[in-house]
């Protein structure tokens, strides 16, 4: 990025929330080490060039650590002979606060609305921040600015704020600021990564990374580097704006962006034009992201081949009960599934096998250690034929974590910027009060075409990008023309997005349309148990579910296929 073409700020996006759960183990074992290591050693690559060129560097990679992250970038500067101007924002770390906040009842769980009275066992829990720390911290002439739990998007969104000199009610402008921080948030996911079309894009095996130039209504243009691999399209821009989404109205600490207004442009090669968006005041409270420990799994796969698969799974079920000393109702969670991966009259011994997988979750690691693990291999003599696992053999429960969301009054946590051998300047969390009415952009008026049809895999018209939010999955479908969403928004209800996904059938399912760009988003709540660390799911972060739905065969009209 720094090499390929002009840039003004380089940005990087290091934290998930399951990146804050393995920086939180990580600093258990190594307790200066909570921040991404990486980002350091990329410092050490291109800060020189950066520093030649005027290009700044604004990324959340300090995690956990984001005093002890900027200490370790000024001494790879010092051993380089650089001297730049590194700067910190802190204040999203709410641990050493929880007495505090339990006592006055201001910490909220995100679900029951009810205070969070008991945090003896929380790993780490930090608020989001938005896009006023940095800006601070770049107008106090920071060539680097480095911080903790901050939004996605405020990495760009504040440095456009410090360009343009946005003012903090400048609602419509943030929320371009935000829409084109979500689009590169994610790397090459913009320029050609995880998109469904792929075989429509080019040097698909070295994908060049995206950029945004942000103008000073908010509106960007997305593009990438000429002479790299990938592509920026209007399909993998609204691919990359459906993921990890809810409602249009997406909710963050600097403004509400709305999803449902964003209009897209193609105005050039490689060249996505995003305008239109419109913003509304963000909610007076920050999200606060939450990791503690779960308990223990294991999870145990064996391998049926052939015929009889369903009798073998049941016998292999059977005599492992009968092995395991620990009844299945004695766990606090045991799961069980069947996957058919395997076909009829199968040419290689691969393509006629199924797995059988048994997992199970328990606060004691006794229980679903080696008591769990080694009733498998009882079986292995006595039960089924062709009897043989995969993923290694008997061994110990592992901890997992699980994440929950909460949220506290911005009021009470304010950022703190620190430019290295200065005192540290507070920045307000909270944002003015104002009243915006904001309409959804109309969208296509097209007919859906009715007539004959054809039985063909949904993924033959549409796209679909899915992802996941805590415990939820969210599940973006998108339409290449007006007529294709036409038939789309009127054929792809949550029942039968349920009846496409059976795994979805019993959970609760809510629906968000974005006509503007051509879009469903199906948000699919609890589809990933207690979160991505302790989903027995084989995808635990819903990443393929969007390809599985574009897999199903549907009755697709004929003139669209034409």
């Amino acid at each position: 990025m720094v090499e390929g073409g002009p840039i003004d700020v380089l940005t990087g996006d290091w934290l998930a929330e399951l990146t804050m759960l393995i920086l939180a183990r990580t600093r258990m074992k190594h307790p200066n080490r909570g921040f991404a290591r990486t980002f350091v050693t990329q410092m050490e690559q291109v800060m020189g060039t950066c520093l030649d060129r005027g290009i700044k560097i604004v990324s959340n990679a300090g995690g956990l650590d984001p005093d002890g992250c900027a200490e370790a970038v000024a001494e790879v500067a010092e051993r380089l002979g650089l001297r730049p101007k590194i700067a910190y924002v802190r204040g999203d770390d709410l641990l050493p606060r929880m007495q505090e906040l339990i006592a006055s009842d201001q910490l909220i769980h995100f679900d029951t609305g009810e205070p969070i009275k008991d945090a003896s066992s929380f790993l780490t829990a930090n608020a989001y921040l938005g896009c006023w720390g940095i800006v601070d911290a770049l107008e106090q002439g920071a060539d680097i600015v480095i911080t903790g739990r901050t939004t996605d998007a405020a990495i760009v969104c504040g440095p456009a704020a410090w360009h343009h000199g946005w003012r903090r009610t400048d609602w419509d402008a943030l929320a371009g600021g935000v829409v084109a921080g979500h689009v590169i948030e994610c790397s090459t996911q913009a320029t050609g990564g995880n998109y469904s079309f792929f075989r429509e894009v080019p040097g698909m095996e070295r994908v060049g990374f995206p950029w945004a130039e942000v103008a000073a209504d908010g509106s960007s243009v997305i593009g990438k580097h000429d002479g790299t691999g990938g592509q920026v399209s209007i399909g993998t821009v609204t691919s990359q704006l459906l993921y990890e989404i809810g409602a249009p109205a997406y909710l963050g600490p600097d403004v509400t962006a709305r999803f449902d207004t964003i209009e897209l442009e193609a105005v050039g090669p490689d060249r996505v034009r995003i305008h239109g968006t419109r913003g509304e005041p963000p909610p007076s409270t920050l999200k606060v992201c939450i990791n503690r420990p779960g308990g223990f799994r294991n999870e145990m796969s064996i391998c049926l081949t052939g015929l009889d698969i369903e009798e073998k799974a049941a016998l292999v079920e059977k005599g492992f009960w009968r092995a395991c000393p620990i009844a299945p109702d004695d766990f606090a969670h045991v799961s069980t599934r069947l996957v058919r991966t395997d076909r009829p009259d199968a040419e290689t011994n691969e393509q006629a096998v199924a797995i059988l997988k048994i997992s199970a979750k328990d606060p004691d690691p006794e229980k679903v250690g080696r008591a769990f693990s080694n009733a498998v291999i009882e079986l292995a003599l006595a039960n089924i034929p062709g009897f043989f696992g995969v993923g290694g053999g008997p061994g110990p429960g592992r901890p997992y974590g699980v994440m929950e969301s909460a949220c506290i009054p911005s009021e009470i946590v304010p950022q703190e910027v620190v430019v290295l051998g200065a005192a540290p300047r507070e920045v307000s969390s909270v944002i003015p009060d104002g009243r915006v009415r904001v309409e959804p952009a109309p969208g296509p008026t097209a007919t859906a075409p009715s007539g004959p049809t054809q039985r063909r895999p949904l993924g033959t018209l549409f796209g679909a990008r899915s992802g996941d939010k805590g415990g939820n999955a969210n599940l973006g479908v998108f339409a290449r023309d007006d007529a294709a969403f036409a038939w789309l928004d009127a054929f792809l209800s949550t029942e039968r997005l349920k009846t496409l996904l059976p795994e979805t059938a019993a959970l609760p399912v809510d629906r968000h349309r974005l006509p503007a760009i051509r879009s469903l988003n199906f948000v699919i709540h609890g589809l990933l148990q207690e979160g991505v660390a302790a989903s027995t799911r084989q995808d635990p972060q819903a990443k393929s579910l969007g390809e599985w739905l574009r897999a199903r065969v549907v009755d697709l009209p004929v003139a669209l296929l034409s």
